[in-house]
Parts: structure tokens; sequence; C-alpha cells
């Protein structure tokens, strides 16, 4: 008799330990894939297997690099609790009683670093009580899983527990990419995009152009898998990799550990890519593994054929990098792009005039708190203490899991740093995002700071904007702590010991695993109950910190005329420039209150100042939101002008959030950073670019602007932009924009949410 052939899909296995019911999902991919060739015939690369693999409509999606909307079915969702919280209120208000996928919230943006770990994690649990009882009873009460304070950085525990090849995930922070160090395609997001999903509704996502990056030699010495991202970021610059995917591949791949690839793919963040990602290989499986998964590991070999890229796949850029040949770079100053090789990077200091003097050596992070990574530093810091030396610096340890944290801790990689002089933090993100209570130079004071941290915008760390904080490998930064002093080359230089004897290091060296397995340490997971529907959401109505959310009003059908400028942006404007984070960060969940912080960090082109604009109805100078708020109550739309790559960095949904609840209608720019430009259409807001980019240089401050084409707004369709000038002149500039039909109804609606909610209503 014949059989039907076995399909991938026959065999079920779980995507994580920690949820039932929930199945790895080869078949779809199997058969989406089986009509896309069909439809493209040609090769694919990896990164368009995995994403038209998750096509919603693969017979009618266009299909088209750069240029086609996406509309695709993630396998689950992750949210940090800074950003969960809005994510969070914006579901309650969608009318549905249960996430759609999978989904997980993890507290680790809160925690400030203070003095030590067990103090710092317990004073936070103290300060944000009723935010950690909000997220704690609105996972529980939706059906999602809850990481509570001190289980680790999100990044770290979706690697270790929820990660794995061929998936498709969308996290609210923008380094999610790092989960592409298991071969997923994994992409930060706004809330907005995030409660589409959780609703049950495709993601839309641009069809991304793919850089392909080939590797080859192989990886040693020194040299560590956060060189390759350094290097490549000083290739591409933190513009390069926008719209497209990074795809490495090649025979360097295998040289790298499945935590290494992870740090790469965690800072394409900061290349503007929409994500990073490795082909499954051996070290994935050895990973997979050791973090008892070894049926995933398992399922993926079976699935191998369709988790890397097809013979002769095409790329839109390529990149080629020896790793045999790749040197230890350092990253930094204020961008991290700025990419200099160790062995220049001496002179470089003393060219530019950086301060010598590294008054803090920080590390750890989302991007690099691995067990290798805390070895390699571990053998330093030993060697060091061999020589009878403790670090010049100050010198923090950022364990990126409480996994991590109780294997180095047992393994005694924490007794080394602190018998040199280390301060071990809480397992949470600290210093990276600016949740730092630094104490050790004052406001302003020209000081250099050193991380293996992945982001060094002006201000990140420490809020203090004449910090010099430079991006290096955990090697190299642990090595200079104990120099003190940024001219140092740990590969060449020597240190002079207790015994007067100089020395040079060793290479580091460390486990790529630990031998003993990993300790689990405490257990800091929350499933969701059994029963929900006696649990209520813990939210306050005069509280400081959460604020049940308003719908915003729909457009009113008119022609927007006679806008005020409320700040015309000159030079970068991130996402920490339009909503701050550090201090600010406890406003997450109070719209109201988190927009005090708008656009605060702005420069001014009129004055180059910040926070200092023309009030245009009054005269008066005063802060941005202030300015704002005043438009706003007198019932006056205004406009944003901005520069290049405006909204760059995290994937900060209150930077979208917050122009549009103070009233603003249109951000025009030069161009968008992916992120910021989809949550501003995500909230009804005009998100436009110049068509000629000079265009910026013709608007003054003080201009005046109708917007017009609106009753005609259709893709493709240029909108323009009638600029009134104080002396009665004007002149008419043309505005692109990447709205689809979708997205046009998410602006007339008030909002994406506003649509979302009346269709849910309309199901009823």
């Amino acid at each position: 008799m014949a059989t039907a052939a076995p399909r991938i899909g026959d065999t079920k296995v779980p995507m994580s330990l920690l949820e039932k019911g929930a199945y790895i999902n080869y078949q779809r991919i199997e058969d989406n894939l089986a009509v896309v060739r069909e439809r493209l015939r040609r090769p694919l690369t990896l990164s368009e297997k995995i994403l038209y693999g998750h096509l919603d409509d693969p017979h009618g999606q266009d299909i088209n690099r750069g240029v086609s909307y996406l509309k695709l079915r993630p396998d689950r969702v992750a949210c940090q609790d800074a950003t969960a919280q809005m994510a969070l209120l914006q579901f309650m208000s969608a009318g549905m009683d249960t996430a759609a996928v999978p989904t997980t919230v993890h507290c680790d943006h809160l925690i400030e670093a203070q003095v030590g770990g067990v103090k710092d994690l317990a004073r936070a649990i103290e300060l944000n009580k009723e935010v950690y009882d909000f997220l704690a009873t609105a996972t529980a009460k939706y059906g999602m899983g809850f990481w509570r304070p001190g289980s680790g950085i999100i990044h770290q525990i979706l690697l270790e527990n929820y990660a794995f090849p061929g998936g498709l995930m969308i996290g609210t922070d923008s380094h999610t990419p790092n989960a592409g160090g298991l071969g997923m395609i994994a992409c930060g997001v706004g809330g907005a995009d995030a409660v589409d999903v959780m609703a049950d509704i495709p993601w839309e996502l641009k069809c991304p152009k793919v850089i392909g990056v080939n590797l080859t030699g192989k990886i040693s010495g020194w040299t560590t898998p956060k060189d390759v991202i350094l290097k490549v970021a000083g290739i591409l610059t933190v513009k390069g990799g926008t719209g497209a995917i990074v795809e490495y591949k090649g025979p360097g791949v295998e040289s790298i550990s499945c935590t290494g690839m992870a740090t790469i793919c965690n800072m394409g963040a900061e290349i503007g890519a929409t994500t990073s990602l490795f082909p499954f290989n051996s070290r994935m499986t050895s990973y997979l593994d050791a973090t008892k998964r070894p049926e995933i590991a398992k399922y993926a070999q079976a699935f191998a054929h369709n988790l890397k890229a097809d013979e002769n796949a095409e790329y839109d850029h390529e990149i080629e990098i020896n790793l045999s040949e790749l040197e230890p770079h350092i990253n930094g100053p204020f961008t991290p792009d700025l990419a200099t090789p160790i062995s220049k990077f001496a002179e470089a200091a003393k060219e530019n005039n950086w301060p010598d003097e590294i008054k803090v050596a920080l590390i750890g992070s989302c991007t690099n708190s691995s067990y290798e990574d805390m070895s390699r530093s571990a053998s330093i810091a030993r060697e060091a203490a061999s020589h009878g030396l403790e670090v010049k610096s100050q010198f923090t340890i950022t364990p990126g899991s409480e996994q991590v944290r109780a294997t180095i801790q047992r393994d005694g990689q924490i007794g080394a740093f602190e018998d040199v002089g280390g301060l071990v933090l809480a397992n949470a993100c600290g210093p990276c995002i600016g949740q730092w209570d630094r104490q050790d130079v004052k406001m302003g004071e020209a000081n250099t700071i050193i991380t293996s941290y992945n982001r060094n915008f002006t201000g990140r760390n420490d809020a203090n904007p004449a910090t010099h904080a430079f991006v290096a490998s955990p090697d190299i930064v642990t090595a200079m702590a104990f120099a003190g002093s940024l001219s140092f080359n740990p590969l060449t230089d020597t240190l002079t010991g207790s015994d007067g004897k100089p020395f040079r290091f060793s290479d580091p060296s460390g486990n790529e695993l630990p031998p003993r397995g990993y300790d689990p340490g405490e257990d800091t997971f929350q499933p969701p109950p059994a029963d929900r529907t006696q649990v209520q959401v813990a939210v306050d109505p005069k509280s400081t910190r959460l604020q049940m959310l308003q719908p915003f009003k729909p457009w009113d059908g008119n022609t927007p005329s006679d806008l005020p400028i409320l700040i015309k942006v000159n030079g970068k404007c991130t996402t920490d420039h339009i909503s701050a984070g550090g201090p600010w960060l406890k406003y997450r969940g109070h719209l109201e209150n988190i927009s005090q912080n708008c656009l605060i960090g702005a420069i001014n082109a009129e004055n180059g100042e910040a926070n200092k604009v023309k009030n245009q109805i009054t005269g008066e100078y005063a802060g941005v939101p202030q300015t704002a708020a005043f438009y706003r109550e007198k019932g006056i739309k205004w406009v944003v002008i901005g520069d290049h790559n405006y909204g760059e960095g995290s994937s900060r949904e209150h930077a979208a959030l917050e122009p549009r609840f103070l009233g603003g209608l249109a951000i025009i720019v030069r161009s968008f950073a992916r992120i910021h430009e989809t949550n501003l259409k995500k909230q009804g807001m005009l998100a436009l670019t110049f068509v000629d980019p000079a265009d910026y240089e013709k608007i003054k401050p003080s201009d005046r602007v109708d917007i017009l084409g609106l009753e005609s707004f259709a893709p493709g369709q240029n909108l323009t932009l009638r600029v009134k000038h104080e002396d009665g002149s004007s002149e008419d500039l043309a505005l692109a924009h990447s709205f689809n039909e979708g997205q046009i109804g998410w602006f007339k609606a008030g909002s994406a949410l506003n649509l979302m909610a009346a269709k849910a209503k309309a199901r009823q």
C-alpha cells in the first residue's frame, strides 16, 4: 500500500518549555515557500525564507524588496517593562481577552544602578511596586508570561528560553534582533505593532532588502564577535542598514559561538537594520542542548535546508570580512559607528583630545553578558590579580540573566571580578539605558567611560553630555580597566605588577558554555493562571505612574492650514532626544506625565539650544512640551521639521505617542528611522519626508505651513507643503510619504488602535 510521505509538521515540538500548546510551525514555512518559490522562481536568502515563510497570504502578497509591505504572522511577542506598560494599556483598549500569540513581559528597564545588585533590586521593587503589580496582573489577566524583576534582561531571557531557528518574533525593544544568534528573525517594534500581533492582526513590514556579510577565516586571540559588528558599524554607519536585514554567512560563521552571534545581531540595531541573523549551525545546536532544548535542535536539523540561504541567492549589498585579519575595535565617542582598530586608537585619542583617564569601565548588558563573555573577562581579571593588581577605573559587571549570574557565581567568575575591585550590578539594563545614579563626576564635566554595551549616543549612559562613551568587547574593556587609560593597548603594551616587573596580558580564554551546565538560580517566572476570570488589573486612578488611555480624535477631514512649527530640529534627533530615558522611565505608563519630556533633547535650529522654542502666538520662549501644550489647549495643530534619520535609536513608542498627545499633526523630515516612522503612523501622525532633502533649508522656524492634498491622500501620491514666510512670501514644497491604504486608514481614524477597537466592536 502507498503511504503518504511524512511532513515536517507531523512532529510537534513546543516553542518553549514554559508554554503549553504552542508549537514550532515549520510546516507553515514549508507550505508558504512552496508557493513563493513557484511565484519568484529564483534562489532565496535565509532572510527571505523565514520572512516569506510567515506571510499571511503567500498567494496574494506582493513581494518586492524595498517596496512592498509584507503582512506577516509572527510566532511570538516580547515586551520589556518600560514599553510593556503602554503596550498593555493599548491592548486593554482593543476589546480582546487573550493574547493571540505567546507573549511575555520582562522587568529589566526600571532598576537603577546605584550601590550593587541586591540592594538596587530591592530598591527598584519598592519604588516600582505599582508598575510591577500592574504588569503582573495584566499579564495574568490576558494569558501572558511574566518575568519578575531580577530575572534578567529581556534579550538574554529570550535567547535562553524562547528563541528558535526559523522563528519570527517582534519585541518592544530595538535590540530584539539579539535572537538572530539562534537563527530567528527578531525585530524591534513599537508597542502598537505588538498590540496588532497580540490582537491577531497581521504585522506589516516593508519588505527588507538583504545585506550579506560573508565571513571568512577564524576568530581568535583578542578578537571577539563584538569586533565583527563594530567593524560592520564602521562600514555601514548608523544609517547603512536602514530598510535591510543583515544576513551573515560564509565559512567564518562556525568559529563564532551562539551567544557571540547574538552579540553581533544585537548591535545590528546601531546601523538601523531591520534585524540581523545567522544560518542554523552546530554552535546553535550546542547552545540549545545546554539550555535544555535538545528537541528544538533536533527539529531544526531536520529542517536545516530552509534554515540557510539557497546557493546563488542574490543580496542587495555584500561585505567581506576576514576574521583571521580582524583587529579588536573601539567605537565612539558619541556614536556607535566611529570605528577605530585598537592599533590606531591611542593615536586617535590623542589627536582628538579625548579625555585619556578612564573613569568607569562597564561590562555586561544585553549585548555582552554571556557565560563566554564573563569567563574570558574573568581570565583577564585573574591574570591581573596574579600580578597583584586591582582595577584603576571603577569597574562594574552586569549579568544578563539570573541564570548567567547564578552560574558565574557558582563557577567563580564573580569572585574573580570582586577580588580586583569590581562591583556586580543587578540582572538588568542599568547604565546601558541611563539607569545609573552616577556620582563620581559632575554634570557637564568631560570624562571617559568604556563599555561593552551597544549604544553610546550623547548622554545615553549617565545623562551627562560631556561623557565620552566608547564601545568595545568585554575583553578590551576589562583589560583597560587595569590601565585606566585610553592610550593602553592590551595586545602590545605592558603593565607593572606589584613586584615592580612589567607584564603583558595573555590572550583571553574562556568556555563557550559552562562545563557543569547552567545553574538556573532563583525561579522568577510567573505563568498565567489556569483561571483568569477573577484577576483584576491593578491601575489606581490617582496614580502618577499609570494612566488609562483615551482615544485620539480622528482626522476632521479639513485641509490643515496655518500650522506653526513647534521646532525645527537641527542635526541628530534620536528617540532619546524625543523622549528621554533615565528618570523618565518611571512615567512610561502615564502618557500625560511622560509627555513633559517631549523633544526636550532636540536642538532648535533657530538658536542652537535644547528645550527652548518660540511660542508663535505669544512671542515668548519656553520649553518644547509647554509650548506644544499651549497650542493644543488653543486648538492649534502644529508640525515638527526634522533632519536626516529622524527617530533613530530605541524603538520607543512614547516618542510617537507624546507629539500626538500634545496636539501634533505631522513630523516632516529629510529621512526617518524605520521603527519611528511606523510608530508615528500607528498613532495617527503624518510622517512625511521632503522629496528634495535640500528643502529642509528653505524652512524657517517662524514660518506657518499648510499641508495640501490630504483630501485625496493615496499611496505613492505626494502631498504639498505650502510654506508661508513672515515677509508674506510663500512657496510650495513636495512631500513624499510611505503610507499604504491601511495606514491611511489609521490616520483618518485617529490611530491604528481606534480602527482596531472599531473592528472588534463590530464583530461583537
